[in-house]
């Protein structure tokens, strides 16, 4: 089987069809299985992935169908990633769909031919629930997180504030079954984010190339009555879970590879917003927020293990501020 494709769905019934089918009718020289990480729907969302899968004997399709949900999006889409074959992985959600029927094969090409490049990703256009292009403001800066064009690096990765494509746009070499590292990172770090790890876990190995076509839909919706995980983690406080996702992401780092002095900046910046929340509103969440951006990051990552306490590096956090300096 030479490529695997993830295929990451639950409560997905109004467009898991176009999905599978976006995948199913894809134009390919080789083989490759769709393995489906479907997370006990509550709607119809298994039944329809059944039904329209019977369609195509043509393609192995496995179903990985949960009999209890599993609480955590990310373990979902580690689960499905082990139990893939394929020397090569492409990954799909199950409310965007890919827009080029020889998505892959372009994508493996380029593999098969630019061997020093771990993965390659393209465009992506991005749309509502409707399946219309979304103008909505939100969603078009969300779109511009991904505006890149050519060779990705991990120094790109750290440095440019962007990333190098949407997660249904990527496909990988398979680098699961190396055991170079601990993978169970991807849904230990988080409960949502899945994305930054895969590409944190590619980069560390290789570069990632940006095709400029355009292969793939995006949809952005954000309903919170919605039972999908995407509306769920609407919910969620982004900006206060990304600073822990750093702070885990740098420790699996540091025990993994070597820590840029861009941590530095990124460990100030998770302290910095701990501390402006608990001088707005000094409660038992956020002063443990703080204490949490404290260790570790400014412990370790900022003053390198010197003495130190959180009164007095907050002091010197808010004289900054004032002064500038």
């Amino acid at each position: 089987m030479l490529l695997s494709v993830i295929f990451i769905t639950y409560n997905h019934e109004k467009y898991v069809e176009k999905a599978l089918r976006s995948v199913l009718t894809q134009e390919t020289d080789f083989p490759f299985e769709v393995v489906i990480g479907e997370d006990c729907s509550t709607d119809n969302t298994r039944e329809i992935v059944q039904r329209v899968a019977k369609e195509y004997p043509q393609h192995e399709v496995r179903f990985l169908f949960r009999e209890k949900n599993l609480g955590r999006p990310t373990l979902n889409v580690y689960e499905t990633t082990m139990e893939c074959r394929g020397e090569y992985l492409a990954y799909l959600e199950g409310d965007d769909y890919w827009t080029d029927p020889k998505k892959l094969q372009k994508q493996v090409d380029f593999l098969r031919s630019h061997k020093k490049f771990i993965g390659v990703t393209h465009k992506s256009m991005v749309i509502d629930e409707n399946g219309d292009e979304n103008q909505d403001p939100q969603a078009i800066q969300a779109l511009s997180l991904y505006d890149w064009s050519g060779p990705f690096t991990y120094h790109d990765f750290q440095y440019s504030k962007k990333w190098p494509g949407h997660y249904a746009s990527l496909v990988s070499r398979n680098i699961y079954h190396n055991n170079k590292f601990d993978y169970t990172i991807l849904y230990r770090a988080h409960d949502f984010v899945d994305d930054a790890l895969i590409l944190l876990f590619l980069l560390l190995q290789g570069d990632i190339y940006r095709m400029d076509d355009v292969m793939s839909a995006w949809r952005f919706v954000q309903k919170k009555e919605s039972g999908s995980w995407t509306s769920v983690a609407v919910k969620r406080d982004i900006a206060k879970d990304d600073c822990y996702l750093s702070k885990t992401m740098m420790q699996w780092i540091e025990e993994n590879s070597v820590l840029d002095k861009y941590a530095q900046v990124v460990a100030k910046r998770s302290f910095n917003l701990a501390l402006s929340r608990f001088l707005k509103k000094p409660n038992k969440a956020n002063k443990q927020f703080l204490k949490d951006m404290y260790d570790y990051q400014i412990t370790h990552v900022v003053l390198s293990d010197q003495k130190s306490s959180l009164f007095a590096y907050s002091l010197r956090a808010i004289r900054e501020k004032l002064t500038g300096k």
